[in-house]
């Protein structure tokens, strides 16, 4: 039987402000911060993740915040809206408080849904959509009750400079179904209930630039290690050159990118983010891995502090 991803694992965006940044996704969408922790790449910036309680798969957005960061553009080759879930009737309330951050918000419609769109403070675009499916999120924080917080992806709008390859790789390689079209974009299915839906335009973008404000890969989720193995030879079957199996000490990860531009990667759903802190312990501590825990101070010492803190509505951003 052919492999077929459960849908998106995470989004891995550039950011600026550290600190800035945990104020927008933990403190006025109400994300929990559940690891702090370092681009393991460049040990001089974090790696931050916001999901839910647990950060679960599909739920999971990261940040490589850099202060100074030059801004980047968004376009072809780029995850064009990152799209969150909310609980059925819960628009209302989004749209108040989103606008008493002084964020605009925007309306739209696609696959007779409605889409609240806005921006976080660095460009990112963004949008949530109701829908019943996916359970709902057992984290509160900063005035957003859990009966009406994010519960994790309802997918992505992703950005292509050749849509048809960008298409043939989510039906032949990642397994999803296309369910459907709307007003030049096409609908594909995951088998999840988060991170299912991808919604593709079906006209090239102009290609985007990397920097703040831009998603740098959409991952993909792999049920466990064994199956992973097998994505990375379904991955290499489609024509594709993926990277070696890299662990990324919560989950491990295999990158391609395909012809649209887009730098897909396969994530792991294990081990996931409790392996070095406790659950009620997530995103409290700086955490190394081993390899840079000799190098402690001297990180810690480069990094920009960081709280997670409430926000007062009509603070501005």
């Amino acid at each position: 039987m052919a492999l077929q991803t459960a849908g998106i694992h995470h989004i891995t965006a550039f950011a600026g402000d550290p600190q800035a940044n945990v104020d927008f996704y933990a403190g006025v969408l109400g994300l929990r911060l559940v690891k702090k922790t370092i681009n393991f790449d460049a040990p001089d910036v974090y790696h931050l993740y916001f999901g839910n309680e647990e950060g679960a798969p599909g739920t999971i957005i990261t940040f490589f915040p850099f202060s100074g960061a030059r801004r980047g553009r968004i376009g072809g080759g780029q995850v064009g809206f990152t799209t969150y879930v909310i609980p059925v009737g819960a628009s209302a309330f989004w749209k108040k408080r989103l606008r008493g951050y002084g964020i605009s918000v925007t309306e739209a419609e696609r696959f007779g849904e409605h889409y609240l769109q806005f921006k976080d403070n660095e460009g990112l675009q963004l949008e949530l959509v109701e829908r019943e499916e996916g359970p709902e999120s057992g984290w509160s924080f900063g005035g957003v009750p859990a009966n009406q917080a994010i519960k994790g992806f309802g997918g992505a709008v992703l950005y292509s400079v050749n849509p048809e390859r960008t298409a043939q790789v989510l039906e032949t390689v990642l397994g999803m179904e296309k369910i459907g079209e709307y007003a030049g974009f096409v609908r594909f299915r995951a088998t999840g209930e988060l991170g299912n839906l991808i919604d593709l335009p079906m006209s090239a973008v102009p290609r985007g630039a990397g920097g703040a404000g831009t998603v740098h890969h959409i991952a993909w989720r792999a049920a466990d290690f064994d199956e992973h193995d097998k994505w990375r030879g379904a991955v290499s079957e489609g024509g594709f050159q993926p990277t070696p199996v890299i662990d990324r000490q919560y989950f491990h990860a295999v990158y391609f990118r395909e012809e649209g531009g887009i730098l897909f990667e396969i994530a792991t759903d294990p081990p996931g983010f409790a392996v070095d802190e406790t659950p009620d312990e997530l995103g409290e501590g700086l955490m190394l891995p081993a390899w840079y825990e000799d190098k402690r101070r001297q990180i810690e010492d480069g990094l920009l502090p960081i709280e997670v803190r409430e926000r007062e509505a009509n603070a501005g951003q």
